[in-house]
C-alpha cells in the first residue's frame, strides 16, 4: 500500500508473518492512518447523532472570513455530522485498548494499600511461580530511567515509581505483574504479598500533619489579585456576606480508562495511548527514556473521554517501555478502573471562604476570595482560580489568597474546568447569598456590578457577554415566573425551585501548526497532532478546510493524533480547535493563492492542475498566538502602541430548577438551561453535545460525585462506579443549551474560542440557589446528599 503522503511504498515481514507496511520516505507510517475515513453518506450518518438541532437559519453563524479571493463559509457553524461517528457506532474506530500486536506481555500493575509508610518485604514466590508468568517488578529489580519523571516536562507529578521502598500515598505503583497472558498477570498479582511499615498519613485539609503553603511562594510566577484595602471596605459595608464553602475531591472516570501499549521498532519506540498531548507524551517520554524525540512515536487517533487525565504524562509509560527494551516484546497494559483513581490526577478537596461588601442598592464594596485546595508532599499545583472570580464583578477592592494544603495524597491536575468549577462555585452561590440579603432579584444584582474593564488591572475585555447570556437564558427558563420567598413555590408534595449563576472560562491560545494537501481529484486532507477526545475534532477541524477550500466535506481527510504529524496544542484548556484552525486557515490560503487567489469550480480543477504541472498541492502552516503573556496568564494583542494587555475569556448564564418532596426529601433536577457567548461556532451539533455534556457534570458535581476517604485508613473508599456515583439520564429531563453570537477577531483570526469546559462551570452554584429557592436551606458543601437535606433542616 502506498503512503498517502509521499506515495512511496513499502512491506516488511511482521512478528506474526503477516506483510505491513513499513517506514516510508516521510516516516507517517501505516500505524497514522487508523482514524476514520470521510462520510460517504452524511445524510445515513445524521440517523446515527444526537438528534441536535439544524443549525439557526439566520446566517449568525456564517463564517466570513474577510480575506480576498476567499468565499463565505457556509459549512461553519453548522451542525454537521461527526466525521468520525460511523466508525466509532461501527466499531471500526481503534482505542488504545484495541491495538494488535504480536506476542505482547500483559501487565498489570501492583498498588499500594496504604497512604503512607515504607515496604518491608514482597513476596512474589507463588505470583512466580504461576506458568505463564515472566516477571515480578518491584523498587528491587525495576530498570533505570535515564531521567526522572518531572513536570515541567509535562508529567502529571514528579513522583517515580518503583524507585524505592517509601510510600507516599495510597495507590502507589510498587510493582509490574509480566505474564504471557492477561489472566495469567491478574492471578499473579493477587497472589504477590507485601508487607509494610505503617506510618500516620495526613489526607484531608484538617488532618494532623498536612502542610499549608501559599501558592505565591511555592509558584513565585503567580501573583494574588488584589486592589485597594479590601479589608477596610469590608469593614465598613453596609451589607456583608461571609460564607465558607467547601468541594470534595473528583475523579475523572472517562468510559476509556488507562490504557497502554508500547513496542520497539529497531531503535524507535511506537506508543499506543489515549493522549490529549501526543507532542507532550512524546517529548516526556523522551527524556526519561534518554533517546532523541525524534525515536519516540505516539499514536492515540481516538480517546475515549479524558477531561484532563490524560492531559500529562503519567508515571507508568516510560517503566512500560523500558519493560519492552529489556525484554524485547511489546507491553500491553489495560488498566482497571479502580486503579485509574491514582494512576492520574483528579479534581483536588477545596475550601472557600468568600466575604462580598455591599451598599444597601446592592453595588459592590469589596471582593475577598481565600482559597485551599489539597496537594500532595512531592509537588506544587494549584488551580488558583481567583484569577478568574477577581475579574467578574466591579469591586473597587479585592483581596485574594490561595494556599495549598501538602497532604499524602496523589498530585491533583487537570479536570474539566480544573478551578472554574470549584471558585465559581463558591462566588457565586455567595452572590446569591447577597441577592438575598438586599432583596434584590440575582440576576440584577449582576448587572450593577458588571464592569466595563478588568476590575483588577483595568484591561479591556476583547469581548464580554455576560450580560445577554443572562437575559437569553432567562427567558428561555421563564426566569419571571420565579418567587423569590424560599419554599414558597410547590406542586403539591414537591418544593419547586429556581437558581441561576454565571459561568467565566479563560481563552487559552498556544498556536499550532498544520498541513493541507489538496489533490486534482478534488479530495483534500488535513494532518495535525491534535486528538480527538470526543469533543468532534475531525469535523471541526475537516469543515474548516472543507469551506476555505470550496470542497464539500466529504472530500476532505482528516488525520489526527500522531506525533508525526505537524504539532498543535493540546486538547486540553479549551484550546485545541481555536489554536488549530488559524494553522489550517493559513495553509489552505496559501493552496488558493497558488490558484491564482481563488477556488476554481470541482470541474475545473484538473485543467487547473494541469496548467501547474502538479498532482498535488500541499501548504504548511504555523500560527502563533497573541503576542506573549501577562501576569498570571494574561493575554496580549498587538495595538499601535506595542502589546496591549486585554482580558480574554469566556462567559455564560446557567439556570435549574429542581424539586425536593416536602416528605422524603428525595431531590430531582428536571431542567438545566445554559447560555453561552463563546466566539465563533465551528460545528453547531457538537459545540451544542459539550455544552449539554458539561451541564450534566455540573449536575454531578452538585449531586453525586465525590470521593470518600476513609478517616482511620486515610484510603479512598469508593474506587468504582457503584459507589462513585455519576448521573444516569433519569436524573435530568431536559438540558437546554443555546448559542450566544459573537464575534471577538481579537482572540484568533477566525475568532473562534474554547467551549469544551465554561458549561460545567456554573450549574453546581446553579443548583445550590435554587434549593435555596426551593426550601430555604443553604447548603455550602458538594456534592449535596440527601442527608444534608436532612441535617440542615
Amino acid at each position: 500500500m502506498a503512503c498517502a503522503r509521499c506515495r512511496s511504498r513499502s512491506e516488511e515481514q511482521a512478528p506474526d508473518g503477516r506483510r505491513r507496511a513499513a517506514s516510508c520516505r516521510c516516516r507517517l507510517r501505516r500505524g497514522a492512518r487508523t482514524v476514520a475515513q470521510p462520510v460517504q453518506d452524511p445524510a445515513r450518518e445524521a440517523d446515527l447523532g444526537p438528534g441536535a438541532p439544524a443549525c439557526c437559519s439566520d446566517g449568525d453563524l456564517t463564517m466570513t472570513t474577510g480575506e480576498p479571493g476567499l468565499r463565505e463559509l457556509p459549512l461553519v457553524g453548522r451542525g454537521h455530522p461527526r466525521y468520525d461517528g460511523r466508525a466509532k457506532v461501527t466499531g471500526r474506530a481503534q482505542f488504545a485498548a484495541d491495538v494488535v500486536v504480536a506476542n505482547p506481555l500483559h501487565a498489570w500493575v501492583l498498588l499500594s494499600s496504604i497512604p503512607k509508610g515504607r515496604i518491608e518485604t514482597i513476596d512474589a514466590t507463588d505470583a512466580r511461580s504461576l506458568p505463564g508468568v515472566v516477571d515480578i517488578v518491584t523498587h528491587e529489580n525495576a530498570p533505570t530511567l535515564a531521567a526522572p519523571v518531572s513536570r515541567a516536562a509535562g508529567s502529571s507529578t514528579s513522583h517515580q515509581p518503583l524507585t524505592g521502598p517509601d510510600i507516599l500515598f495510597d495507590g502507589q505503583i510498587i510493582g509490574i505483574v509480566l505474564a504471557d497472558s492477561f489472566e495469567t498477570a491478574r492471578e499473579a498479582a493477587a497472589a504477590v504479598r507485601v508487607r509494610y511499615g505503617v506510618q500516620p498519613a495526613a489526607v484531608t485539609l484538617d488532618s494532623p500533619g498536612a502542610a499549608a503553603q501559599r501558592w505565591s511562594a511555592a509558584n513565585p510566577a503567580f501573583r494574588d489579585p488584589e486592589l485597594g484595602d479590601a479589608e477596610q471596605a469590608l469593614a465598613g459595608a453596609p451589607v456583608v456576606v461571609d460564607a465558607t464553602y467547601h468541594t470534595q475531591s473528583q475523579v475523572h472516570n472517562a468510559m476509556e480508562p488507562f490504557p497502554t501499549t508500547v513496542l520497539w521498532d529497531g531503535d524507535t519506540v511506537v506508543v499506543h495511548e489515549p493522549s490529549q498531548y501526543v507532542a507532550g507524551l512524546q517529548r516526556g517520554l523522551a527524556q526519561q527514556l534518554g533517546i532523541d524525540p525524534s525515536r519516540v512515536r505516539v499514536i492515540s487517533p481516538f480517546i475515549g473521554g479524558g477531561f484532563g487525565s490524560k492531559l500529562s504524562l503519567t508515571p507508568r509509560t516510560a517503566i512500560l517501555a523500558a519493560l519492552a527494551r529489556k525484554f524485547r516484546r511489546p507491553v500491553k497494559l489495560v488498566a482497571t478502573r479502580t486503579q485509574g483513581f491514582t494512576l492520574s490526577t483528579y479534581r483536588a478537596e477545596s475550601r472557600h471562604r468568600i466575604r462580598l461588601g455591599a451598599t444597601a442598592d446592592g453595588k459592590l464594596t469589596a471582593f475577598s476570595h481565600e482559597a485551599w485546595e489539597i496537594c500532595s508532599r512531592s509537588d506544587a499545583y494549584a488551580s488558583a482560580a481567583t484569577v478568574q472570580t477577581a475579574e467578574m464583578y466591579a469591586a473597587p477592592s479585592i483581596s485574594t489568597r490561595v494556599t495549598i494544603v501538602r497532604t499524602d495524597r496523589t498530585t491533583p491536575g487537570f479536570m474539566r474546568g480544573p478551578g472554574e468549577m470549584p471558585y465559581m462555585f463558591a462566588l457565586e452561590t455567595a452572590m446569591d447569598e447577597l441577592a438575598h440579603r438586599l432583596g434584590v432579584d440575582p440576576i440584577e444584582l449582576r448587572r450593577r456590578n458588571e464592569p466595563a474593564r478588568s476590575p483588577v488591572d483595568g484591561r479591556r475585555f476583547t469581548s464580554r457577554s455576560l450580560v445577554r447570556c443572562f437575559e437569553e437564558a432567562s427567558e428561555r427558563f421563564a426566569w419571571r415566573d420565579r418567587n423569590p420567598v424560599p419554599g414558597t413555590m410547590r406542586d403539591g408534595d414537591w418544593l419547586v425551585g429556581y437558581g441561576c449563576a454565571a459561568a467565566i472560562f479563560p481563552c487559552f491560545n498556544y498556536g499550532g501548526s498544520a498541513t493541507v494537501t489538496l489533490m486534482r481529484s478534488g479530495k483534500a486532507r488535513v494532518e495535525t497532532a491534535a486528538s480527538e477526545i470526543g469533543t468532534g475534532a475531525y469535523t471541526a477541524l475537516g469543515q474548516v478546510a472543507a469551506d476555505l477550500l470550496g470542497l464539500p466535506i466529504e472530500n476532505v481527510e482528516v488525520l489526527l493524533g500522531d506525533s508525526l504529524l505537524p504539532p498543535t496544542a493540546p486538547a486540553g484548556g479549551s484550546m485545541q480547535t481555536a489554536s488549530t484552525v488559524p494553522a489550517i486557515r493559513d495553509a489552505c490560503q496559501r493552496i488558493v493563492a497558488r490558484l491564482g487567489g481563488t477556488m476554481p469550480p470541482l470541474g475545473e480543477l484538473g485543467s487547473m492542475f494541469d496548467r501547474l504541472g502538479a498532482a498535488s498541492l500541499q501548504e504548511s502552516a504555523q500560527y502563533r498566538a497573541f503576542d506573549g503573556k501577562g501576569a498570571n496568564g494574561s493575554a496580549t494583542v498587538s495595538t499601535p502602541k506595542g502589546a496591549e494587555p486585554v482580558a480574554v475569556y469566556s462567559f455564560g448564564a446557567q439556570f435549574a430548577e429542581v424539586r425536593i418532596n416536602a416528605r422524603t426529601h428525595e431531590l430531582r433536577v428536571p431542567r438545566l438551561v445554559g447560555a453561552f457567548a463563546a466566539g465563533r461556532i465551528v460545528n453547531e451539533r457538537t459545540a451544542l453535545a459539550q455544552y449539554r455534556g458539561g451541564m450534566v457534570w455540573g449536575l454531578s458535581s452538585a449531586l453525586f460525585e465525590g470521593l470518600e476517604i476513609d478517616p482511620t485508613r486515610g484510603r479512598a473508599i469508593n474506587t468504582n462506579i457503584a459507589e462513585y456515583l455519576v448521573p444516569v439520564n433519569a436524573d435530568v429531563q431536559q438540558v437546554e443549551a443555546i448559542l450566544i453570537p459573537e464575534e471577538d477577531r481579537e482572540v484568533n483570526p477566525l475568532g473562534v474560542k474554547g467551549i469544551g469546559e465554561i458549561g460545567i462551570v456554573g450549574v453546581a452554584a446553579a443548583i445550590s440557589n435554587a434549593i435555596f429557592n426551593a426550601t430555604g436551606k443553604r447548603l455550602r458543601d458538594v456534592p449535596i446528599t440527601l442527608e444534608r437535606l436532612f441535617e440542615d433542616g
